[in-house]
C-alpha cells in the first residue's frame, strides 16, 4: 500500500506542475520565449506516448492510449502546443481518478495482510518464546492474550473467550469460544487468555488462503470483459477511419484530432472490470468469495438452485429438540444422562452434555464407574453404584429390556429424529429426541428465492421422513431423498441436458462431485478446507445461507450496471464524434468530455461496492 501511495503522490505532483504550466501558458507567460505548455507535454504527454508504444510492440494492444498519442502528436505538428499539453493533462487526471476508484475495492487485501501477526507466543515445555507467526507448524501450542490477533488456525485446549471473526466471516457480533472450538488466523481475541493447538502451518492458515483467493481473482476471465475488449478494438479502427475521413472532407486537422480524442474507448473498456471488481470487493466484505469473475456472470443466468441438507439447510450441529421425562424429574434425568455421555467421544454425546450445561450451567455431573461403549448402540456404566444404560432401541433389545412407547409427540418428528433412551436403576428415566435443526432465517431465504422465480430443490442422503420434516417448514417443495453422490450428479446433468443452468449449494465435502458439475458451486463455511476451495466457484466463509439472495442480487445488478455503462459510453462517444466532426468540440473540450464520461461510468460502476445486504436478510421480500 505504501508503494501505491508513493505512486499516487508522484502522479499528483507531475499533474499539478503540468496544470500550473498550462495556466501560465494560457495567460501568455513564457520563459525565454518558450511556451510553458511544453512542460505538460514533457511530464504528461511523453509518458502516454511511451506507454502506448510499449503496449503496441509487446502486447499488440492498439486500444485507447494509441489514439490519444496520435492526437497529441498531431496537435504538436499543427502548432497546437497548448492543446497537446491540455489533452495530456486531462487524460492523466482521468487516468488517476480511474485508478483510485478501481483500487478502492482492493484495500480489503491490504487490511487482511495487516491482520497477519508478525509474531506468535509458542509454549515449549512450560517456557514461552516469540517466533515468526508464519513459521508456526501443525500441533504447536500457542498462547493468545486478550486483545491479540489469532496468529494461526487452531483448536482451543484451554480457556474461554469471545472472538471477533468479522474480517474472516463478516459476522458483526463476536462469537463465544471455549475448549474444542476452532479459531482462525486474523480474528481477534477479545477477552480471556487462550491456549490453542495449531491445526495448520502458519503459511497455510485461513487468512493466507483468503488473501490468495482475493488476489487470484482475475477480471480478465470474464466473458463480458473479453467482449468489451473486442468491441474496443473495432472502435479504435473506426475512430482512425473517421478521423482520416473528417480531415479529408473538412480539411481541418483539429476536427480530426478531436475525433481521435473523444472516440477513445476508455469508458467502454473500464465499465466492465470496474463493476466486476467492485462487486467482488463488496461480496468479500460480507464473507462471500468468488473464485473468478466468470462465476459472477454465470450466477446471473441461473435457473435452478439445489441445496444439500446437512450443513447447508441445517446447521450441521445436532440439538436436543424434545425431552420426555417419565419420572417427573427432568433435571435428574438429564444429569444422569449427561454424566454417562460425558465419558463418550461420540458426536451426539457432546450434544447431550452441552444441552445439560445450557439448562443448568452451575451444576456438576456425577462420577461414572465401569464405563463401557457398545458401538452403534449406546453406552453403559455405574452412577452412584447403580447401573445406567443410555442408547438406542438396538441396545435395549440386546439386553432384553422393553422400551417405553413415546406419546404426545408428532410422528414425523419421531421418524426424523435420533432417539436416545435413559435407563437407570432398573427403570426408564426419560427419552431424548435429537435432530440437526434448520438454520435460523432459512425460511426467509427460501421465500425470497421463490418470490424471485426460483424453485429451491433439496437433495439429501437422508430418508424421506427426515427430508420432508426439514424441507416442509422452511418452504422447500421439491425434495429428493436417499441420494448418494452419483444420484445428485445425475439430477444436475438431467437439468443441464435441457439447456438450463444449475447452482448447487453444499458443504464442500460430500458434495464435491455435484458442485464441480454444476454451472456454479457454492460451498458453505470453512475457508481453510482445500477441498471446499477447489470444488466451489464461490465460498460462503460466513457459513450463512441467508446471503444467497444477496449474491444473486449483486450478480444481476453488476450485469445491469455494465450494460448501462457500455450504453452510456457508446452514446456519449457517438454524440461527441458528431460534434467533433462539425467543429463544435475542440481537442481541449473533447478531452474534457471524454474524461468526464469515463469518470461517470467508473463511479457508477464503483457504487456497487457500497451496496448492503440488509434488505435481503429479513422476511421483507425483495426483488432480486
Amino acid at each position: 500500500m505504501n508503494e501505491k501511495i508513493k505512486e499516487y503522490k508522484y502522479d499528483i505532483t507531475r499533474i499539478t506542475i503540468s496544470a500550473i504550466a498550462l495556466i501560465l501558458s494560457f495567460i501568455n507567460i513564457k520563459i525565454y520565449s518558450i511556451d510553458l505548455s511544453w512542460i505538460a507535454i514533457l511530464l504528461c504527454a511523453i509518458p502516454i506516448i511511451y506507454n502506448s508504444i510499449l503496449a503496441l510492440i509487446y502486447e499488440h494492444d492498439i486500444k485507447a492510449d494509441i489514439l490519444v498519442s496520435i492526437a497529441i502528436i498531431a496537435s504538436i505538428f499543427t502548432g497546437e502546443i497548448f492543446a497537446a499539453g491540455e489533452i495530456a493533462v486531462i487524460m492523466e487526471i482521468g487516468g488517476l481518478l480511474e485508478e483510485i476508484t478501481v483500487s478502492t475495492t482492493q484495500l480489503r487485501i491490504e487490511k487482511l495482510i495487516e491482520l497477519q501477526p508478525t509474531t506468535a507466543t509458542i509454549i515449549n515445555k512450560n517456557n514461552e518464546e516469540k517466533i515468526n507467526a508464519l513459521n508456526l507448524k501443525e500441533n504447536n501450542i500457542i498462547k493468545i492474550r486478550p486483545g491479540e490477533i489469532v496468529p494461526a488456525d487452531g483448536i482451543i485446549i484451554k480457556g474461554i473467550s469471545t472472538i471477533d471473526q468479522s474480517i474472516i466471516t463478516g459476522e458483526s457480533i463476536p462469537v463465544d469460544k471455549t475448549i474444542n472450538d476452532e479459531v482462525y488466523a486474523g480474528t481477534i481475541n477479545n477477552q480471556g487468555t487462550l491456549i490453542v493447538k495449531v491445526t495448520k502451518d502458519g503459511k497455510e492458515n485461513s487468512l493466507q488462503k483468503l488473501i490468495k483467493m482475493i488476489e487470484d481473482i482475475n477480471t480478465d476471465d470474464s466473458k463480458i470483459v473479453r467482449q468489451a475488449d473486442k468491441w474496443a478494438n473495432y472502435i479504435v479502427v473506426m475512430s482512425l477511419t473517421i478521423a482520416i475521413l473528417t480531415y479529408i472532407f473538412t480539411g481541418r486537422i483539429t476536427n480530426a484530432v478531436t475525433v481521435l480524442v473523444v472516440f477513445c474507448p476508455c469508458a467502454l473498456i473500464l465499465a466492465t472490470p470496474t463493476a466486476i471488481v467492485a462487486a467482488i470487493g463488496n461480496l468479500s466484505k460480507y464473507g462471500i468469495l468468488l473464485k473468478n469473475a466468470e462465476k459472477l456472470e454465470s450466477i446471473h443466468t441461473i435457473e435452478h438452485i439445489i441445496f444439500d441438507k446437512t450443513g447447508t439447510i441445517t446447521t450441521g450441529i445436532p440439538k436436543v429438540t424434545e425431552e420426555v421425562t417419565l419420572l417427573n424429574d427432568t433435571e435428574e434425568f438429564l444429569k444422569i444422562t449427561a454424566s454417562l455421555e460425558s465419558y463418550s467421544e461420540h458426536p451426539l454425546a457432546k450434544t447431550i452434555v452441552n444441552h445439560y450445561h445450557e439448562k443448568y450451567p452451575d451444576k456438576e455431573l456425577y462420577e461414572v464407574d465401569d464405563f463401557n461403549m457398545e458401538i452403534s448402540m449406546g453406552i453403559s456404566g455405574n452412577i452412584n453404584n447403580k447401573p445406567c444404560i443410555v442408547g438406542n432401541e438396538k441396545l435395549f433389545k440386546k439386553h432384553n429390556i422393553k422400551i417405553p412407547i413415546i406419546k404426545d409427540i408428532d410422528k414425523n418428528q419421531i421418524l426424523s429424529s435420533t432417539i436416545t433412551y435413559t435407563y437407570y436403576d432398573n427403570q426408564f428415566l426419560g427419552i431424548l429426541l435429537i435432530q440437526d435443526t434448520p438454520r435460523e432465517n432459512v425460511k426467509y431465504t427460501m421465500n425470497n428465492l421463490k418470490s424471485n422465480g426460483y424453485d429451491p430443490i433439496l437433495l439429501t442422503g437422508d430418508n424421506e421422513n427426515v427430508a420432508k420434516y426439514i424441507a416442509s417448514p422452511v418452504g422447500i417443495n421439491t425434495v429428493e431423498s436417499n441420494c448418494i453422490p452419483e444420484t445428485k450428479l445425475n439430477y444436475v446433468e438431467k437439468i443441464q441436458d435441457n439447456g438450463e443452468q444449475v447452482l448447487m449449494v453444499g458443504d464442500g465435502v460430500n458434495d464435491v462431485l455435484t458442485m464441480s458439475k454444476s454451472d456454479v458451486g457454492i460451498a458453505m463455511g470453512d475457508v481453510g478446507s482445500d477441498i471446499t476451495i477447489s470444488s466451489a466457484g464461490a465460498v460462503f466463509i460466513n457459513d450463512e445461507i441467508k446471503f444467497l439472495p444477496y449474491l444473486l442480487h449483486i450478480s444481476k445488478k453488476t450485469l445491469k450496471t455494465i450494460n448501462r455503462g457500455i450504453a452510456f459510453a457508446m452514446t456519449l462517444n457517438i454524440i461527441a464524434v458528431l460534434f467533433g466532426i462539425i467543429g463544435i468540440l475542440t481537442p481541449i473540450t473533447g478531452a474534457l468530455v471524454h474524461n468526464i464520461g469515463s469518470v461517470i461510468v467508473i463511479i457508477f460502476a464503483a457504487l456497487i461496492f457500497k451496496e448492503k445486504p440488509d434488505k435481503f436478510l429479513s422476511n421483507n421480500l425483495e426483488r432480486i
